[in-house]
């Protein structure tokens, strides 16, 4: 029997061999990414990707390996090539070539990310912001102080004074295409509205997605039709490369569904991890206790709860729409005690059986819209 050290060793080259085939995977990527650009045909293929996976499943339990354990490793390879070729055509297709942006709060997280997206596109970027320089990108501390010649304007700053930004912005009224990309629309209708009246060429935008995002496929970026038709292409034609769903919809409406996507999903994290907190149960002895529900819960409450605070109060406190989420909410938890207190099974199980029949028709939507 060979020791434990020699077993250890060969494990080392077995993982050193496959990190070898990923990046020979990553290579083909790479080169499947070019042919299809040059055939115009799209990054990803939904019915490719079923054929690999049910391929891997069958492979796998011939060679006596777990097919969930192979097809999970095959969707992360896919996954990751799929970035791979996704930023290949952001790059190869960007319409940034001798254009300049400006990105108002571009030290914040989404700020962030957007100027790398622009500047991944060609565009010269300069980051305005007080927090200071982000490396690689021109800087000044005050956008007051740009002359404000690009040809693109990004507003990534702090929902509570982005529409002080808009509003000063229409007084200076600058050529380029402005937008927001707050994650609420009706806090800023005033200056939205400021600049479409200066004569602005204005639209506004929600990338629904997080600063660590890589890979847009199954993300969606939202886009406020505010009348300005050219503004509107322009801002959409920025992520026509991706492979994000790409939604346009009025203000008002876009804040009554975020009430709900956002707001009502932040609250529930919330409540249920305060309840947690003030349970009493202390963290180590949770932590030995274990269901798949609650684990799977666990992961999205730990996740919100790292978010920034101030962000996720802006997202209940200033969206006109809010209180509707919140008091569905509020009503839903309130029959849902009354029928544990009252013995009221009927109620509880109409319960369950309505969210199962709304998400199943949900479930349904989505892969017809993957297909």
């Amino acid at each position: 029997m060979k020791s434990l050290a020699e077993l250890r060793a060969r494990l080392d080259v077995i993982d050193h061999e496959l990190l070898q085939l990923v990046a020979e995977r990553q290579v083909l990527g790479k080169q499947i990414a070019e042919v299809k650009r040059s055939a115009g045909q799209p990054t990803r293929d939904f019915r490719r990707e079923r054929e690999v996976l049910l391929q891997a499943r069958r492979d796998a339990e011939a060679l006596g390996v777990s097919p969930a354990l192979a097809e999970s490793l095959l969707q992360s390879l896919i996954r990751g090539s799929l970035t791979t070729q996704e930023q290949a055509r952001v790059a190869s297709q960007g319409r940034g070539s001798g254009r300049s942006a400006l990105v108002i709060g571009g030290r914040g997280k989404m700020g962030h990310w957007m100027a790398d997206f622009l500047a991944a596109q060609g565009f010269a970027v300069t980051v305005a912001d007080p927090a200071g320089e982000v490396a690689g990108y021109d800087y000044v501390a005050d956008w007051k102080a740009s002359d404000l010649h690009h040809d693109l304007i990004v507003v990534a700053t702090p929902i509570r004074i982005a529409n002080d930004v808009l509003a000063e912005l229409a007084e200076r009224r600058p050529q380029g295409i402005v937008f927001d990309i707050g994650s609420l629309k009706t806090p800023l209708r005033s200056g939205l509205d400021k600049l479409r009246a200066a004569g602005c060429h204005v639209t506004s935008v929600h990338p629904m997605f997080g600063p660590d995002t890589e890979l847009l496929s199954g993300r969606h970026v939202i886009f406020i039709d505010l009348g300005d038709a050219a503004a509107l292409a322009e801002a959409r034609a920025l992520f026509g490369s991706t492979m994000a769903d790409l939604v346009v919809m009025g203000l008002d409406e876009h804040d009554r569904l975020i009430a709900f996507v956002l707001g009502l999903s932040h609250a529930l994290n919330i409540a249920f991890f305060t309840a947690l907190a003030e349970s009493g149960e202390a963290a180590p002895r949770l932590a030995r206790m274990s269901s798949t529900t609650f684990d799977a819960q666990l992961d999205v409450a730990t996740r919100v709860a790292a978010e920034n605070p101030d962000l996720y109060f802006e997202i209940q406190s200033l969206n006109d729409y809010g209180v509707e989420s919140l008091n569905a909410l509020q009503a839903a938890v309130n029959r849902l005690c009354r029928s544990v207190h009252e013995g009221d099974a009927a109620t509880f199980v109409a319960m369950m059986r309505q969210g199962n029949e709304y998400l199943r028709v949900r479930q349904a939507a989505r892969d017809d819209a993957s297909r």
